[in-house]
């Protein structure tokens, strides 16, 4: 990489310097908008006793589910289970530290990672196993949990388009989880669809700044779908 240019050449360049428990942190939902190649990096090389930020941790054999199947993750911080089996049975078998966690929380605490915020109150798991263990405080008649920021060693995102420089747009449903997750890493990797030139997006279209970035790498991708239904007919 030289000055602003954060493109990298290989998957393995992408996520040089991940190392056995880290705190990773995956943009995507399901399986849509997943950083789906770097994901499949982070099982070839190996790492251990990772710990994992990410919406749900992908399906059985694809998505971050990839990373079950050697026991290579230590700890979910995840807002559900999902259709994943393997990751069903690690968390009953108490193979697998689960820290389940809302949506939204979830959501505010990479935002409010990535914004510098060490810390929150939100309503959301009052009076629920979700507010064990943490600071209650009243406003205005109601009841609030504070809840800890989260940031990552790495933060793994999907885009659809960027430039040169690291600004990136996502597609349609694919924004969900990637543009928080996306400032809320000490080192931030965009693998995207496709790379354009500088100048060519258009300002006001560009949802993740390259600030944020560090490094950049285009890919191809599977799009698997999570769950298909067909009618009989």
């Amino acid at each position: 990489m030289a000055g602003f240019d954060k493109v990298v050449g290989s998957y393995e360049e992408a996520m040089a310097g991940l190392e056995d428990g880290m705190t990773i942190i995956a943009g995507g939902f399901g399986l849509c908008g997943i950083p789906e190649n770097l994901i499949a990096e982070v099982k070839r090389k190996g790492s251990r006793h990772l710990t994992i930020v990410s919406n749900n941790c992908g399906v059985d054999g694809f998505g971050l589910g990839v990373l079950l199947e050697d026991k290579q993750v230590k700890k979910m911080i995840s807002s559900y289970v999902g259709e994943n089996a393997m990751f069903e049975q690690q968390l009953l078998n108490g193979e697998l530290e689960v820290e389940l966690t809302p949506q939204g929380t979830l959501a505010e605490k990479m935002r409010a990672g990535g914004a510098g915020i060490p810390a929150f109150y939100t309503a959301t798991g009052v009076g629920t196993p979700v507010a064990e263990g943490k600071e209650v405080r009243e406003f205005n008649g109601r009841e609030y949990l504070l809840e800890e920021s989260i940031r990552g060693d790495f933060a793994i995102v999907k885009g659809w388009k960027a430039d040169r420089y690291g600004n990136v747009m996502y597609r349609h449903t694919a924004q969900n989880f990637n543009p928080m997750a996306a400032t809320a890493g000490k080192i931030t990797v965009v693998e995207v669809e496709e790379l354009v030139e500088v100048g060519e997006l258009e300002p006001s279209q560009i949802h993740t700044p390259g600030i944020y970035v560090n490094r950049l790498i285009v890919g191809s991708f599977e799009k698997r779908i999570e769950k298909r239904t067909l009618s009989d007919s």
